[in-house]
């Protein structure tokens, strides 16, 4: 079974171009993350029913550890590597679909060295990470616990119609 196949394919067609990158790092082969972002946004925006017409663009970068602790350092002022960084490209109004909702970035030894540390599908990992920093670009965030309650349980809802296992049980 591929990592394609571990999660069920979206129906409709998404309101999201999707630009990927598989820049570096040991990732699986680029048509097996396509389908995982193309199934985890579709995730994210049937949970939300943001009822946006037209697209939106929208890119994922698959890197290493190495170019995530550059841009990690260079914007965050964390000199470390990270599993996923979003840079959103315009501030989200009410009802407003922007062009370009922005960059989700990946780090490949990051992503794999918590997926064997926690025992779970590398597949579902990568999801996870995906909707988490999905959820980042449309305007949700965590710094407070009241965000974080609020995001981590949007997370799961949305990872629930992937049939993923709840990450934070």
């Amino acid at each position: 079974m591929s990592i394609q196949d571990r999660n069920p394919a979206a129906s409709a067609p998404l309101p999201v171009d999707i630009d990927l990158l598989l820049e570096a790092g040991d990732w699986p082969p680029e048509s097996e993350l396509m389908g995982l972002v193309e199934r985890s946004v579709g995730a994210v925006l049937d949970e939300l029913q943001p009822g946006w017409t037209g697209q939106s663009e929208l890119s994922v970068v698959f890197c290493d550890d190495a170019r995530i602790q550059e841009l990690n350092a260079q914007w965050r002022g964390k000199d470390k590597p990270t599993n996923v960084l979003s840079f959103p490209a315009f501030e989200l109004e009410e009802d407003i679909q922007p062009p370009m909702l922005g960059d989700i970035v990946m780090a490949a030894e990051t992503v794999l060295r918590e997926a064997e540390l926690e025992n779970k599908p590398l597949a579902n990992h990568i999801s996870h990470l995906l909707v988490h920093g999905f959820l980042h670009l449309l305007g949700y965030d965590h710094e407070s616990d009241e965000e974080a309650e609020e995001m981590e349980a949007l997370e799961r809802r949305v990872l629930a119609r992937l049939a993923i296992p709840d990450p934070y049980a």
